[in-house]
C-alpha cells in the first residue's frame, strides 16, 4: 500500500476509536496509534535518508489544486526527531499521568489532542501546497493548545495557554501573508512553485523576513518568544517535553524549506539571522540564570538554543552567499545535528523535572533541596542533560556547538576586517552562551538536587516504567557524544540540499592543496567531528583510570566519617543554605541594567524579630515593550469608548438608526461630490 495512504488509514483508526476505550485499553491504544505512525513514516524517511527524494500527489479540488508531498533530506531528518520524541514523550506520559487516571474526560481529550498533535507535525514536513500547510499549521496549534491546558482547572495554565494561542494565530497570520502573496504572484499554491517568483532577489528577501518573523514566533526567537516560558511550566511534564524538543523546531523546519525554495540574498539573510540568534541566545540563557521555577528556566534555555541553532543557519546562509559550500556545510550541518541534540537533551530535562514535581508537588526552586538522596536516578539522569545542555564532552551537545565554532573558524581565514570584528562578536557571544548555561545548571543541580530539603518535602524515585525512556535518551546523548560521525553521516543528504545551492560547488570541496582529489563535503565534517570523538573516548577513559586507581588506593586504608565543620551552629538548618537567589546575587548585580527585578520584602527588626520575607522576581523587558505596553495601550483606548456600550435599548436602537442612516446617505453625498468634482475640472 501506499505510504501516504496507511499513515492516513492508521492515522484515522486510531483517532476515531480513541474515544470509546476507557483505562488501560485506551492508553495502549494511544501508545500503539504513535507507534504505527512512527513505523509508517519512519521507514521511507530512512529510506530517503540513505536514497533518493520520494514524491507524492494527492488529488484536491477547483480551490485549493492537487495536493504535492515531497520526502527529501530535510523532511526526513525532521521525521525521524519528531517520530523519537514522540515515542518517549508517549511512553513517559502514559506513567506521567497515572495520577490523574479519575479525570476520565480529559485524559481522553489529552490523548486525541497528543494523537492529532503527531499527525500535524508529521504532515508539515512533507505537504508542499501552501494552503494546505497553513490548515495543518492551524490544526497544530489548536492540539497543542488542548495539550497545554491539560489541567485547565489553574487559571495560570488557561492564561498560558490563552497567550500560546493568541501569538500562534499571529504567526499564522503573517505566514498567510507570505503565502498568499506567492500564490497570487506565481497563479500555483504549489511551494515550488514559489521558486519562479517574479520581482527577483529583493522580493524574494523581502518575503523571506517575513517567512522568519511569522516561522520566528513558533521557533521562540526573541523577540517573538514572549508565549514560550509560559507554555512550558503550564503544560505537563511530557508535553514540555515534545513542545522543546519538536514543536519549537518546526518553525525552524518552515525557515529551512523556505531558505531551499526561495532565491534570496543569502548574505543579508544570513547576516540578519546571525544577529537575532546572538540575541535569543545570550538574552535566554541570561534570563535562565535568575529563574525561581525549574520548567521556567528550562524554557529560558529552549531561546538559548534556539538562538545557537539560528547562528548555525546564519552561518550556513553567508556561506551560501559568499560561495563557500564547507562554510554552508558546517553550517547547516551543525543547526541540524543540534536540533536533534537539543530535542534529546531538552526533553530528558523535562522530564526529569516533572519527576521531581511528582515527588515535591513543586518546581520552586527556592522550595527544593536534597532530591537526590530520595531521587538518585533522577537526578543522574539530570546531571547528564545538564552536561549535555552546556557542551561539555563527551555528550552531544559539544559535538554540534564545535561544528558551529568550526564553521566561525573557517569564515575567518578569508574574512576582511568587517567580517572578522562581526565574527570575533559572535565567537564572544557563543563562549558567552556556554558559560552562562555551566552557571545556571550548576544552580540548577545544587540548589534542588545537593543539599537539604527546605520544606520537607517527601518524595520517592518513580517506577521503572517512567525512567525506562529517559534512559534511552540518556543513552542516544552518550552516543552522539561518541559516536559522532554516524550521525553526521546521516546528515549528508539533507545538508547536500543547502551545498549544492553554492553555485559551481556541487558537493565537494577542494581541500587546499595542489594534487588532491576532491574531498566529498560530508567526508570533511567527519573528518573534523573524529577528533572530537577521540577526545571524548579520552574523557571516559581518564575517568574510568581515576576511579579505578581511588579504588584501588582506599581498598586498604580505613574509612572514618564525620560531621562537616558547622561554622559555630550546634544546630544547622536548611536555612543557612544557598538559595538561588543568593547563588546567581553576584550575576545578579553585574547585569542589573539589562535585566529587571520586582521584590516584596518584609524586614527584620527589635531584638527578637518575628520573622522576615524576601522574594524577588525576574521580568522579561521584552515582553514588557513587545506585548505589555502595546496591549495596555489598546486597553486605554478600548477604555475611552467604553460610552458606546452603556446597556441602554434606546441608544442601541440610535445607533440602528445612524448606521441605516449612513448607508443611504454615504452614496447619495459621494455622488454629489463627485458631481462637484466634475463641475471644477469644467471651470
Amino acid at each position: 500500500m501506499n505510504p501516504v495512504n496507511l499513515f492516513l488509514l492508521v492515522a484515522a483508526l486510531f483517532l476515531v476509536l480513541l474515544p470509546f476505550l476507557r483505562g488501560a485499553y485506551q492508553r495502549i491504544w494511544l501508545l500503539g496509534g504513535v507507534l504505527l505512525m512512527a513505523v509508517v513514516t519512519s521507514v521511507p524517511a530512512w529510506q530517503v535518508l540513505t536514497g533518493a527524494t520520494r514524491e507524492w500527489l494527492l488529488p484536491g479540488n477547483g480551490v485549493i489544486g492537487e495536493i504535492p508531498l515531497r520526502l527529501d533530506g530535510l523532511s526526513a531528518w525532521f521525521i525521524l526527531i519528531i517520530n523519537l520524541v514522540f515515542l518517549t514523550g508517549a511512553v513517559y506520559g502514559l506513567s506521567y499521568l497515572r495520577h490523574y487516571q479519575a479525570h476520565r474526560n480529559t485524559l481522553t481529550l489529552h490523548y486525541l489532542s497528543f494523537l492529532l498533535l503527531h499527525l500535524a507535525l508529521l504532515s508539515l514536513c512533507v505537504i508542499q501546497n501552501s494552503l494546505v500547510f497553513l490548515v495543518m499549521w492551524e490544526v497544530m496549534t489548536l492540539a497543542a493548545f488542548v495539550a497545554v491546558i491539560f489541567e485547565h482547572e489553574k487559571w495560570v495554565t488557561v492564561k498560558a495557554g490563552i497567550n500560546f494561542l493568541i501569538q500562534s494565530h499571529i504567526s499564522l497570520l503573517l505566514l498567510m501573508v507570505g503565502f498568499l502573496y506567492g500564490a497570487i504572484h506565481t497563479g500555483s499554491y504549489d511551494l515550488a512553485a514559489f521558486a519562479g517568483l517574479p520581482g527577483g532577489r529583493g522580493t524574494a528577501t523581502a518575503l523571506m523576513l517575513l517567512f522568519i518573523a511569522g516561522f520566528g514566533i513558533k521557533a521562540g526567537f526573541v523577540p517573538f518568544h514572549t508565549w514560550l516560558p509560559y507554555a512550558h511550566p503550564a503544560a505537563p511534564a511530557h508535553i514540555s517535553g515534545i513542545m522543546s524538543g519538536v514543536i519549537i523546531k518546526i518553525g525552524l523546519f518552515g525557515i529551512l524549506r523556505m531558505l531551499l525554495i526561495l532565491s534570496v540574498d543569502f548574505t543579508t539573510v544570513g547576516y540578519l539571522l546571525l544577529a537575532v540568534s546572538l540575541v535569543s541566545g545570550v538574552y535566554g540563557v541570561m534570563l535562565a540564570i535568575v529563574q525561581h521555577n525549574l520548567k521556567k528556566l528550562l524554557a529560558y534555555h529552549s531561546i538559548e538554543n534556539i538562538g545557537i541553532i539560528g547562528l548555525g543557519i546564519g552561518l550556513g546562509c553567508i556561506g551560501l552567499g559568499g560561495g563557500h559550500p564547507l562554510l554552508a556545510a558546517l553550517g547547516f550541518g551543525g543547526a541540524l545535528l543540534h536540533i536533534l541534540n537539543h530535542a534529546l537533551f531538552k526533553s530528558l530535562l523535562f522530564y526529569t523535572a516533572g519527576n521531581v514535581y511528582q515527588a515535591t508537588h513543586t518546581l520552586h526552586i527556592e522550595h527544593l533541596g536534597g532530591v537526590m538522596r530520595k531521587m538518585p536516578l533522577t537526578s543522574l539522569l539530570f546531571l547528564v542533560a545538564a552536561i549535555a545542555i552546556c557542551g561539555i564532552p563527551p555528550f552531544n551537545g559539544f559535538v554540534s556547538e564545535f561544528l558551529v565554532y568550526a564553521g566561525l573558524y573557517q569564515w575567518m581565514q578569508e574574512a576582511s576586517l568587517v567580517t572578522l570584528v562581526v565574527i570575533i562578536f559572535t565567537i564572544m557571544g557563543l563562549v558567552l552562551i556556554g558559560g552562562l548555561a555551566l552557571l545556571c545548571f550548576t544552580k540548577a543541580f545544587g540548589i534542588v538536587f545537593l543539599g537539604n530539603a527546605r520544606r520537607g518535602h517527601a518524595g520517592a524515585e518513580v517506577s521503572r516504567g517512567q525512567l525506562a525512556p529517559l534512559w534511552v535518551l540518556a543513552l542516544l546523548i552518550l552516543l552522539i557524544g561518541t559516536f559522532p560521525q554516524v550521525f553526521t553521516g546521516f546528515l549528508a543528504r539533507p545538508v547536500a540540499q543547502f551545498t549544492a545551492m553554492v553555485p559551481h560547488a556541487g558537493a565537494a570541496v577542494e581541500m587546499g592543496t595542489s594534487g588532491l582529489e576532491p574531498v566529498p563535503l560530508s567526508g570533511v565534517v567527519n573528518g573534523m567531528v573524529t577528533p572530537v570523538a577521540a577526545a571524548a573516548w579520552g574523557v571516559i577513559l581518564v575517568s574510568l583510570l581515576l576511579w579505578a586507581l581511588r579504588s584501588l588506593v582506599i581498598r586498604t586504608k580505613s574509612q572514618e566519617t564525620s560531621p562537616t565543620w558547622s561554622c559555630g551552629y550546634v544546630a544547622p538548618t536548611p536555612k543557612l543554605q544557598y538559595t538561588a537567589g543568593s547563588f546567581a546575587r553576584s550575576y545578579t548585580k553585574l547585569f542589573r541594567a539589562v535585566l529587571t527585578f520586582s521584590r516584596r520584602e518584609r524586614g527584620v527588626d527589635a531584638i527578637f524579630p518575628a520573622g522576615g520575607h524576601y522574594e524577588s522576581h525576574a521580568d522579561d523587558k521584552m515582553e514588557k515593550w513587545f506585548v505589555d505596553k502595546p496591549v495596555n495601550g489598546f486597553q486605554w483606548l478600548m477604555s475611552r469608548l467604553l460610552f458606546l456600550q452603556n446597556g441602554k435599548l434606546q441608544v442601541y436602537i440610535l445607533y440602528g438608526i445612524l448606521f441605516m442612516a449612513a448607508v443611504i446617505l454615504i452614496p447619495v453625498f459621494t455622488g454629489w461630490l463627485g458631481d462637484l468634482l466634475q463641475f471644477l475640472k469644467q471651470l
